[in-house]
């Protein structure tokens, strides 16, 4: 058994893949790791790549992309460390910080996950911790409540955008751009969601980690820098009615038909008016992109439409 076991899931971005790898070279100084890449079918040359700059990487060519929780589960399936790292290939991780996050992990034993810091390329607070969803904090934020007040409170309570990410704190949910979990909270709680191809997943995971009695922390070092949503932005159509497919099926799974029901009642006007302002900008403007958006906003109304009476 080894200390860390990092496992990255990979779709067509093989030139931040590669940056990523190279920086775990640094990242874990002390730390005794092992690294599975699990490739999603990628086309860009990446399994290339990761076989001829990377031979100690351990890769997982799929032939289907099989979505990003069902890849990561393949991957840990093979781990044998003590923690298990969630990385996303568009991440960069500065010299030691694996090493510092588990330090900090073996000095907190009921801790079940730890998320760091994040950046955006240019420096800045990428902010990376929500609360778990709830009707009321899906219906604020989609509704756009939220960013009318960021710095409110009860406001911007689901995405908290008042909060600075400057100090260590127990939280719901850190982004699973890097998510470093205890093996025997991994154990206690399940692997992901395979039903969530993408999006909520890590949500889910948090979720079962704490029912299971575990801890959730923040911490605000080390700081790693991550691009953001590299493989969605290759299909920008396809992640908006996949970010809100997989809100219903957290919902539905969680809270169950009738909850889920009036939470798709509630914010399907919300979807359908975005449909009809991107339709408006599309004709007035003549801006192709807009009739695309409002196309995507009207097949997300339409499914929470469906979804207000599935059972």
């Amino acid at each position: 058994m080894c200390d860390l076991s990092i496992v990255i899931v990979n779709w067509n971005t093989r030139d931040l893949l590669r940056a990523c790898l190279a920086s775990l070279r640094d990242a874990a100084r002390r730390s005794a790791c092992e690294i599975i890449v699990v490739d999603n079918a990628s086309t860009d040359g990446s399994v290339e790549m990761v076989r001829t700059a990377f031979p100690h990487v351990r890769l997982m060519a799929l032939p289907e992309n099989v979505g990003f929780a069902r890849a990561n589960n393949l991957g840990f399936a093979q781990a044998q460390g003590r923690y298990f790292l969630l990385l996303n290939p568009d991440t960069w991780l500065p010299p030691g910080a694996l090493d510092e996050m588990t330090a900090l992990m073996d000095r907190m034993p009921d801790v079940g996950i730890l998320g760091p810091r994040l950046l955006n390329a240019d420096g800045s607070l990428q902010p990376s911790c929500s609360r778990f969803p709830t009707p009321l904090n899906i219906a604020l934020d989609c509704w756009g409540v939220s960013r009318i007040a960021p710095r409110n409170r009860t406001l911007s309570r689901f995405k908290m955008t008042w909060w600075a990410h400057d100090e260590a704190r127990e939280v719901d949910q850190p982004s699973g751009a890097c998510l470093l979990v205890r093996r025997d909270a991994w154990n206690d709680a399940g692997p992901l969601d395979g039903r969530f191809f993408m999006y909520f997943e890590e949500v889910d995971l948090c979720w079962r980690v704490r029912q299971a009695g575990w801890r959730i922390r923040f911490t605000p070092t080390p700081q790693i820098t991550h691009y953001g949503g590299q493989s969605s932005l290759q299909n920008l159509d396809a992640r908006i009615v996949q970010r809100y497919a997989s809100l219903v099926s957290f919902f539905r799974k969680h809270y169950g038909p009738l909850t889920t029901g009036a939470l798709c009642a509630a914010i399907a006007p919300a979807t359908l008016a975005r449909a009809l302002l991107a339709a408006a900008r599309a004709a007035l403007a003549g801006q192709r992109r807009q009739w695309e958006y409002a196309a995507q906003y009207w097949r997300v109304t339409t499914l929470l439409c469906g979804s207000m009476i599935a059972r």
